[in-house]
């Protein structure tokens, strides 16, 4: 095997054990969603979970590869629409697929490992709607929208950012997805709760909150534990390529943010609330992850730190604020992926530093340093200005699917349902059955 070939071989065993751990995220997600949602509805959420992958395997392939990676214009694919196909590429000499996805040709590995790597990153975008709407809507209602952001809403503005679109060609960075992954998420799922509403009993009449708590604090720590591992696949694998400076800064800064989110999380909950929540604390990390998703590979070790510090601060002061504002959220996702998404973009304009980029090899071409860098504003306007069209389309986009949804088959269960728990009146299926549960509700 001569090195060209060897190079191509490592990079793809790369990509793919990346990618496999960003599948294992699904599992992260389940537990973290189900343990801080109430017993009656776990056999849902994790319902929820599971079928979403398949859902997004299958309307990916169909369609959003090719809206998000086909050659096209300046806001969408246009080729390569139905079915994905690699059958043009050459795995057996390694060279990059030039068909009709050429936003892909710098990545040297096979076409399907390029695919699956992307599809994993979408399947986790859907995945973040399934808490925050979390019990209380139903499955069928869920289950359509999945196909929505798989095939329509994610690859549009994944077009834009990653597929060779607009805001690319604006030097707009998100190295691997605070906006194209969290934030689309975070858009989608905002527009989701307006349309539900709360909880039945979350908010009372004097408009103070209820807590509602999560019935097994285990999982959701086993589930933060498991999505903390997988974030090593999710930012250092956006490098597509075995590049041993880039993966060792990249893990390092990933890490270094979630550590210190942690933290900042902790003392912020246990000022503000008197006692460490640890639903915060977990909280916390995820915020940190998200928000140095973007970043990673374009900031210093330094600037990570102080990044992860800003996040755990930011997730517990947004939960508070969503719940000021009645917006219903049972996880937290709203806090943590939108939030941290959008802070997490704008941080490449604060901290982006071309010497790092250097340094480990980033593709940094027309990327400005940040703001705290050297001064000056041009990358944190290209950001802020990212921020906003993918929060301008994604929630339109999501506001009209969630209401045709809406008006064809509802999107609430009924109000006994809801009380009973929709593991019950959805699914037949009880989490626990033999056990005796204790609830709040």
């Amino acid at each position: 095997m001569d090195s060209g070939s060897l190079k191509i071989a490592l990079d793809t065993m790369w990509v793919l054990l990346t990618a496999f751990l960003v599948f294992f995220m699904n599992l992260g997600f389940a537990m973290v969603e189900s343990g801080l949602c109430r017993a009656k509805n776990t056999v849902n959420i994790l319902a929820k979970n599971f079928i979403v992958f398949a859902i997004s395997t299958l309307a990916y392939w169909v369609l959003g590869f090719g809206l998000m990676y086909g050659n096209g214009n300046a806001l969408i694919g246009l080729q390569g629409l139905f079915f994905a196909s690699g059958a043009d590429n050459s795995p057996a000499t390694g060279e990059a697929y030039a068909g009709v996805y050429s936003a892909l040709s710098w990545t040297g590995v096979p076409f399907w490992a390029k695919f699956f790597f992307q599809l994993v990153f979408c399947g986790t975008a859907a995945t973040i709607v399934s808490g925050a709407v979390a019990e209380r809507i139903k499955f069928k209602s869920f289950l359509l929208f999945s196909i929505a952001i798989c095939a329509v809403i994610y690859p549009v503005t994944g077009h834009w950012i990653w597929g060779g679109g607009w805001l690319a060609s604006m030097g707009f960075f998100d190295f691997a997805g605070s906006s194209v992954v969290h934030s689309v998420g975070g858009w989608c799922a905002l527009a989701g709760i307006l349309l539900l509403g709360p909880r039945i009993g979350k908010y009372k009449s004097d408009g103070s909150v209820k807590p509602i708590y999560g019935h097994n604090m285990s999982t959701a720590t086993l589930g933060v534990f498991v999505l903390w591992f997988g974030w090593f696949g999710f930012n250092p694998g956006s490098t597509m390529a075995a590049n041993a400076e880039g993966i060792a800064h990249i893990a390092m800064t990933t890490n270094l943010a979630a550590a210190m989110a942690v933290l900042s999380a902790t003392v912020t909950s246990w000022l503000l609330q008197k006692k460490p929540d640890l639903s915060m604390i977990l909280n916390g990390c995820l915020a940190g992850l998200v928000a140095i998703t973007a970043p990673c590979a374009f900031v210093s070790v330094g600037s990570s730190a102080i990044i992860g510090l800003v996040a755990g601060v930011l997730v517990v002061l947004s939960v508070f604020f969503f719940d000021k504002l009645k917006i219903d959220d049972p996880v937290g996702a709203l806090s943590v992926h939108l939030a941290n998404g959008v802070f997490g973009t704008l941080a490449v304009g604060l901290f982006a530093d071309k010497a790092v980029c250097a340094k480990i090899g980033t593709d940094s071409a027309s990327l400005s340093n940040g703001l705290f860098v050297d001064g000056t504003w041009k990358q944190l306007g290209t950001q802020a200005l990212g921020v906003v069209a993918v929060a301008g389309y994604v929630l339109a986009a999501a506001l009209i699917i969630w209401g045709l949804i809406k008006a064809v088959m509802g999107l609430r269960v009924k109000k006994d349902e809801e009380l009973a728990g929709l593991d019950i009146g959805e699914h037949g299926n009880e989490a626990y059955s033999g056990f005796q549960i204790f609830s709040n509700m």
